[in-house]
């Protein structure tokens, strides 16, 4: 029997329903076990760990923090967008073919209570999916790292394990909002197939159709070029990787341009997490 059927028959004997935040936990820990029980995504986890610490140590685990930060940057760009749209694209339709969406919505249990356990679910699976990696690049970087020439003494504390870990939360960040998008993408899909389809239409959006579409735009003046820093959020992938330059390697280096707008972006990142579960809410109550 699962925790839901459970929370059913307390309903149906009498017993007191159980709250909001309970029901939506028994819904988490249902999600947390299939991922476990899923081999697709253990063998994911440890391919992104082995990327990630390769490109690290072969690249510049030795120059300190922020070196590999820059080095780490333009994989995640590609890396997470693909495993969190792995890790919920099939999350709700996939109970919609096996038909435990239609029993579940007879179940007390709202439709928002149902989404946000699946979302948190699946979130606490893709974050120990990227954190656990990152960490290894950290404690790579501390015991390779060497130490700075004497020119460059002063400076030394520009590169420190705290802008590692401003990195580390915004790459975090930036893996839940693509994943509220794929359990959009899976919620308005009505089989296996199609969810893959729309997965990959999604992500082609993501990397490369927004980014484009912003060039576009500066290109033929429909956006100005004075809102260009507030322009760039739009798109999640713009708004991470310029909170990453803003935020990280600019403080680093303490020199440069302004490169983006962390209230916009952050507003941006914001509202496509919270609009995407509101499409997967209509989606499943339709």
């Amino acid at each position: 029997m699962s925790d839901v059927e459970s929370a059913t028959d307390e309903v149906r004997d009498g017993q007191r329903a159980p709250g909001s935040l309970r029901r939506i936990d028994r819904i988490v820990w249902r999600e947390v076990r299939t991922l476990a029980r899923t081999r697709t995504f253990h063998v994911l986890s440890v391919a992104l760990a082995i990327v990630l610490v390769t490109v690290a140590v072969l690249g510049s685990a030795s120059a300190g923090y922020v070196p590999t930060v820059v080095s780490l940057i333009t994989p995640l760009e590609l890396l997470v967008p693909v495993v969190a749209v792995a890790f919920g694209y099939r999350a709700i339709v996939a109970d919609r073919e096996r038909g435990e969406l239609d029993v579940l919505v007879t179940y007390p249990i709202s439709t928002r209570e149902l989404v946000m356990g699946i979302y948190v679910g699946r979130a606490v699976g893709i974050l120990v999916a990227i954190t656990t990696p990152l960490l290894l690049v950290g404690a790579s970087v501390a015991y390779l790292r060497e130490e700075p020439p004497e020119i460059y003494a002063t400076h030394a504390g520009a590169d420190s394990p705290i802008l590692f870990a401003r990195f580390v939360v915004l790459t975090l960040v930036f893996a839940l909002v693509v994943l509220a998008v794929a359990l959009a993408i899976s919620a308005l899909s009505s089989a296996t197939r199609s969810a893959l389809a729309l997965a990959i239409v999604g992500l082609v959006v993501l990397l490369v159709g927004l980014d484009l579409a912003l060039v576009f735009g500066f290109a033929t003046s429909i956006i100005p070029d004075g809102s260009l820093i507030d322009a760039i959020a739009i798109s999640p992938l713009s708004a991470y990787r310029g909170l990453v330059f803003e935020t990280v390697i600019s403080t680093a280096a303490g020199t440069g341009p302004k490169s983006a707008s962390p209230i916009a972006s952050v507003g941006s990142l914001g509202i496509w997490t919270v609009g995407s579960l509101g499409v997967a809410m209509w989606a499943v109550n339709r």
